[in-house]
Parts: structure tokens; C-alpha cells; sequence
């Protein structure tokens, strides 16, 4: 990694308004604003959430013990917050969404191909996340149709997600304060109502459960990566490579690693009456309505903050997408906000319909996009940081006839075999495969998708890819240098 160039001279100065104005465009230095400790507190609170905490109790419910869920997820959490938080670093050097960035890889239209499957996705995360957020609103407002909350935490989420940036980094700072609070005060409470070290200290090592656990916070930060930049790209060109790094790499593993070791506590001790009912259970702890009224805020405001970056990221995934066919480099304000509550509108309709078996479905959806996502980040990071070394022609993401063509087999052919590959080591509910089945169930399919992707994609690029000698700007943007 290394230093940014120096900043591009600011064309004019733009006051702020209170709507996000800019989309899929690149983002012009007089409108760069804050430091990379922002980066910090939005991906914190973003993690320091129920969900982080479910899939910490899924490590147990997987067969791990106490040592082992924890351990696991820390190497995962760790190995994938690498992946995660490079792809952060990039966004103070284009100024960029994530995924127009693909465009360089995969093609102005190919990158379709992964666009398509980021927007399940963040549908699937959007919903999952609806669903306990829901409960949270019905427990602080003691109704009882999950509908309602469902609803009024939907209404919520267009709201923050329509305003964009400003408030979803504001966001993610009270997320930050409520979350330490929230969870820290049930943490005590806990261990003082539960003999939780003799839970804890139950159970031997076994390197399937481990294998588990690993992939299981390794795909909840790598489920980050191709929207990471989307936060990190108003940052002046200038700020240093490793700050972004650094400081999202930390809020991200140090936030999700609390919240899914207090999730691994709570399903020990908890067990049925916490995987029944996770927000009812943790109301319960608290102790006393006033004390289950907080915590239902805590877990609002949580789910609201990484609702909001999955709804804001579903919106400019598919712009992105409808953008490569039809060349153009903006979108209206009215077409954003349309397209943001037409994305919230169908994750609340698949909300309703997962809460019947929530735990089983989040688990088969956080494995399945595993497999989709490692096999795009190896060919994203690849070419990033070892080809193109920082270098992208911006002006050609949105020109099918220019650098980076139409479409490219390179990128394609590498991350299509990088998805097939894994077959043979799937371990889930609906698949597994015979290699998988021959380990006594461990799923190492990313794993191996990972270096396949890269032994394929990595020769191949070196010799085929047109890297710019410079970073090419946008025509005013080049003039002003």
C-alpha cells in the first residue's frame, strides 16, 4: 500500500445540503470532507449489533464450545476484515462507489455479472436484519403483529438512507455510544444472573466446529467488501492509504468480535430461550421494562446504521448495473430516492416472510455469499493492488468503447471458476459436497476459491489488462490539476 498522490485542486467551493447529491459519479475535492477516524465509528456501530451477535450464538449452535466459537471467530473476523478493509482504502483515491470500481476488471457491462448477485445480497441482509430490528420496535411499543415493526423500522431506514452519507456516519457514531452501553450493561447483567465460565469451560475442541466458526465471521466481513468504499470515498484524495485501512479494520474486527463473543455467551447459557426468540431474550436480561426499553433502542439504532449501508448500497449497486447499459454517469435526486424505496419496500416483503425460521435461513445465507463473494474480491484486490497498483482511467468506467471495453473475459472466466471450484467443498443445508462430506462436514470451499481465483485471474491480467501510466480524472477534474 501507499500514499495517495497529492490532492486534486478543488474546483469550486460547494456548500452541503442536507440530501446526498452525488450517486455512482466520482466525487469532486471540494466536496471532500472529514478524517479516517470516521471510518471507525461507522463500521463499530454498524457491527456492534444483534445480528453480529446471532452469528456468534450460530458458532454454537454449529457444534462449537465456548474457545472454540470465540477463537474461530477471531481468525476469521481478522483474515476477512483484511480483504474488507482494503477495499475501503480505496475510496479517498477514486472518490468512487465499490462497485463502479469492478467496471475495471469485469467491463463497463460485465461487471453486471457480480452487480446482480451484491444486490441479492444486500436484500438478504436488508431483510434478515428488518426481522430483529422489527422485534426490537415491537418490544419497545408492546405490539405484537411482527408487521408493525417491521414497517415503522423500514420507514426508518428510506428516511436515513435517502439523506445518505452525513447521517449514516452520524448515525454509526450514536450507534458506536449506544452499543458499548447496551451491550456492555447486558454483558454484566449476564454474568452476574448465569454461571457463565462453567458454560463457557463445557465442550472440547473440534476442528469442524472451528473450520465453522472461521468461515462464519470471515463471510460477515467479507459480505462488507463490495460496498465498503461507498463510506470512505468523500474523504480527501490526500488521506493516507493506511489511516483508511487501519481505521476501518479496527471499528469492523474490533466491533464485530465483541458482539459475536457476547453472542457465543448468551447462546451457552441461554440456549432454546435465546435461539427462540433472540430480541425477546435479551429484553428479559436487561431486567425490568425501562431496562428492555433501552436495549430495544440499542438494537434499533444498531440495525438502523447497517440497514441504512445495505439499503444505500442496494440502490447504487443497481444503478451501477442499469447505468452500464445506457451510459449515463449521474442519476436525478427524485431516481435515487425512487429507486432507494423501491429497495426497502421488497426487503420488508421478504422480512415478513423469513421470520418463521430466521436462525436457519441467516445461516444459509451467510455461507452462500461466502462462495459469491470471495472469488470477486480476489479479482477486485488483485488488479487494484497488484496490476493496475492505484491507477484507473475514471472516465472510461462509463464508456463501454473505452479502456476497459464492453466486457472482459478475463475477469469473468476467474471469478465464475472461482465460484465453481468451491462445489466440491460446500457444506450446507441444501448442498454438500463429496470432498466436504469426506472432511466430516468442514467447509473450506472459500478457501480454495480463493487460490484458484487468484492463480488464475493474477498471470492472466499481467499480460492482458491496459493499465493507465496515471490516474486518468473526469475532463474538469484533469483540467483543475
Amino acid at each position: 500500500m501507499t500514499k495517495s498522490d497529492e490532492a486534486v485542486t478543488p474546483v469550486a467551493d460547494v456548500a452541503p445540503s442536507l440530501v446526498e447529491r452525488r450517486t455512482i459519479d466520482m466525487v469532486p475535492e471540494a466536496e471532500r470532507h472529514g478524517k479516517p477516524t470516521s471510518q471507525f465509528t461507522l463500521w463499530f456501530g454498524a457491527n456492534m449489533q444483534i445480528t453480529a451477535v446471532v452469528t456468534g450464538a450460530l458458532a454454537v449452535v454449529l457444534g462449537a464450545g465456548g474457545w472454540t466459537a470465540v477463537i474461530g471467530l477471531l481468525i476469521g473476523n481478522v483474515f476477512g476484515g483484511v480483504f474488507m478493509a482494503l477495499h475501503s482504502a480505496q475510496g479517498p483515491r477514486l472518490g468512487l462507489p465499490q462497485m463502479i470500481s469492478s467496471r475495471v476488471q469485469f467491463g463497463v457491462r460485465g461487471a453486471s455479472l457480480p452487480l446482480v448477485l451484491v444486490i441479492l445480497m444486500y436484500l438478504g441482509f436488508a431483510s434478515t436484519g428488518a426481522v430483529l430490528a422489527g422485534q426490537a420496535v415491537d418490544l419497545l411499543l408492546g405490539t405484537s403483529t411482527p408487521v408493525i415493526g417491521i414497517a415503522i423500522f423500514g420507514v426508518l431506514t428510506m428516511i436515513v438512507a435517502i439523506i445518505g452519507y452525513r447521517l449514516i456516519h452520524l448515525v454509526g457514531r450514536i450507534a458506536t455510544v449506544a452499543g458499548i452501553i447496551g451491550f456492555g450493561y447486558l454483558a454484566v447483567r449476564l454474568f452476574l444472573t448465569e454461571d457463565v465460565g462453567h458454560a463457557f469451560g463445557a465442550g472440547g475442541f473440534g476442528i469442524v466446529p472451528f473450520i465453522t466458526a472461521v468461515t462464519l465471521s470471515a463471510g460477515w466481513q467479507m459480505t462488507y467488501a463490495p460496498y465498503v468504499a461507498d463510506y470512505s470515498r468523500y474523504l480527501p484524495s490526500s488521506t493516507p492509504v493506511r489511516s483508511t485501512f487501519w481505521w476501518t479494520f479496527g471499528g469492523s474486527v474490533i466491533g464485530t468480535q465483541i458482539a459475536m463473543t457476547f453472542g457465543v455467551l448468551v447462546a451457552l447459557v441461554g440456549g432454546e430461550a435465546f435461539l427462540a426468540n433472540q430480541v425477546g431474550y435479551l429484553g428479559k436480561l436487561a431486567g425490568g421494562p425501562v431496562a428492555a426499553a433501552c436495549i430495544a433502542l440499542v438494537i434499533i439504532v444498531g440495525k438502523l446504521t447497517v440497514n441504512c449501508l445495505n439499503a444505500y448500497g442496494g440502490f447504487m449497486s443497481i444503478l451501477t448495473t442499469v447505468t452500464g447499459f445506457d451510459n449515463r454517469r449521474s442519476i436525478s435526486p427524485r431516481a435515487r430516492s425512487l429507486t432507494i424505496i423501491g429497495f426497502v419496500l421488497l426487503s420488508l416483503v421478504i422480512a415478513t416472510a423469513a421470520t418463521a425460521d430466521f436462525l436457519g435461513f441467516f445461516k444459509n445465507f451467510v455461507l452462500l455469499l461466502l462462495a459469491v463473494f470471495i472469488p470477486w474480491s480476489v479479482v477486485n484486490l488483485v488488479d487494484y493492488y497488484l496490476i493496475s497498483k492505484e491507477r484507473v482511467d475514471i472516465p472510461a468506467l462509463y464508456d463501454p468503447r473505452g479502456r476497459y471495453g464492453s466486457v472482459n473475459t478475463v475477469a469473468i472466466v476467474s471469478y465464475v471458476v472461482g465460484i465453481l471450484v468451491q462445489i466440491p467443498f460446500l457444506s450446507q443445508t441444501l448442498y454438500t459436497g463429496p470432498i466436504a462430506k469426506a472432511m466430516g462436514g468442514a467447509d473450506i470451499s472459500w478457501i480454495v476459491s480463493l487460490v484458484i481465483t487468484f492463480a488464475i485471474y493474477y498471470p492472466w491480467a499481467r499480460r492482458t489488462m491496459r493499465v493507465p501510466e496515471r490516474m486518468i480524472y473526469p475532463a474538469p477534474l484533469e483540467a483543475a490539476r
